[in-house]
């Protein structure tokens, strides 16, 4: 039997994130759709903040964040304090991800390499 890989996005909204030492590090607050190349732009991580009040919103490239299946949850391999130290966006003002210098600090803080730089 061929195993299931797709997943409703709509199930993903609300899910926890997690570091690799298991640290609760906020929600997936939402997940933004490239709509030119059909794919994952970033998910937003919604951190801090009590009931949604006060949270600070972060954009993280869709190569930073793993899906954990059996436990329901995204693993961010980011240390907590260092998020707690990491400008955010405002919920008002999200980011461009169109742009290139945007991009480029985004994936390169994270370590990765952006998919759609030649």
């Amino acid at each position: 039997m061929t195993k299931q890989t797709l997943m409703s996005a709509s199930t993903l909204s609300g899910d926890d994130v997690k570091n690799v030492q298991g640290e609760n590090l906020g929600q997936v607050k939402d997940i933004m759709l490239d709509t030119e190349d059909h794919s994952i732009a970033y998910y937003v991580l919604s951190f801090g903040g009590l009931f949604g009040m006060g949270d600070t919103l972060f954009a993280i490239p869709p190569e930073a964040m793993r899906l954990n299946t059996n436990d329901n949850c995204f693993i961010l391999n980011i240390d907590k304090d260092r998020l707690k130290e990491e400008q955010g966006f405002d919920k008002d003002e999200w980011p461009d991800m169109a742009d290139p210098a945007f991009r480029s600090n985004l994936y390169e803080h994270y370590g990765i390499k952006d998919r759609f730089d030649t």
